[in-house]
């Protein structure tokens, strides 16, 4: 009884967040919305429930099963270390390795093919925490498979990364300006809407920057950490022919299946600044 008033509990309050997001975002805008909204957002949300359905189908068995095995073999970083230290590493080194294969999937092509339908969102907000291709989850599953083994991650310190990844990704993707002085202050720490706005900028000196999910610190430790960018010039999407045409709900889940047209753009590295 108690486990499923605690899960009660967890999905009020998570409920809640999320409501306090779509009000401050919309009380608050940190850029000026620049599309019809309702159809935008309920093509996120169908993209997200689908999503949604290829995590609870196919990616938590296997991580779950993965963590329980971490803890019956004792094998991976938390159990090599031991204790609080182990638990704190194998969080860190979750978080680390989403920022690797975050970049993995703007700079190796054919990941961009599936992660661009998340980027052509003309309007970067809470509900494009939810716009991702279906074949993008499927796509990192081994990842996290290996993410799971290398961390040695039990299954209580696989769920609390898991809860705070999605927390944070709400987070930073929605369209809040923060009271002044609070994004900075918060971005020594975490990824926040200023930081992620960047990310999502058509630009791709922009683009090619603030990758982290959760924890701000592999940006800095990179050097991709940006932050202070005039929120209002930031033009969001991708700069590519058919961005436009492939931001429609059936036409961006098909996207993935014709590289060409200029799709591939983004996946290109930076080119040095003169």
């Amino acid at each position: 009884m108690t486990s499923k008033v605690l899960k009660i509990a967890g999905l009020a309050l998570g409920a809640a967040a999320l409501g306090g997001l779509l009000y401050a975002e919309r009380a608050r805008p940190l850029r000026k919305r620049t599309t019809e909204q309702l159809p935008r957002i309920a093509g996120n949300v169908a993209m997200g429930i689908a999503c949604q359905a290829v995590v609870m189908a196919a990616e938590s068995p296997i991580t779950g099963a993965m963590a329980k095995r971490n803890v019956k073999e004792r094998r991976g970083i938390q159990h090599a270390i031991g204790g609080l230290p182990g638990r704190i590493l194998a969080f860190l080194a979750m978080d680390y390795s989403y920022y690797i294969w975050h970049a993995a999937t703007h700079k190796l092509p054919f990941l961009w093919r599936f992660h661009r339908v998340h980027h052509i969102d003309p309007d970067c907000d809470t509900s494009t925490a939810m716009r991702f291709h279906f074949v993008d989850m499927l796509l990192s599953i081994p990842w996290r498979m290996i993410q799971i083994r290398v961390s040695g991650a039990s299954p209580g310190v696989m769920h609390t990364w898991q809860t705070f990844f999605l927390a944070s990704v709400f987070f930073h993707h929605t369209n809040w300006r923060l009271p002044k002085g609070w994004d900075k202050a918060l971005s020594t720490v975490i990824t926040t809407p200023e930081m992620h706005g960047i990310h999502h900028s058509k630009d791709l000196a922009e683009m090619d920057s603030n990758w982290t999910s959760g924890l701000s610190w592999w940006d800095r430790l990179h050097g991709s950490f940006r932050h202070g960018a005039d929120q209002d010039a930031i033009d969001i999407g991708v700069d590519d022919p058919m961005a436009e045409h492939d931001t429609d709900l059936v036409q961006g889940l098909l996207s993935p299946l014709d590289a060409s047209g200029g799709r591939a753009k983004a996946a290109q590295p930076v080119q040095a600044q003169g």
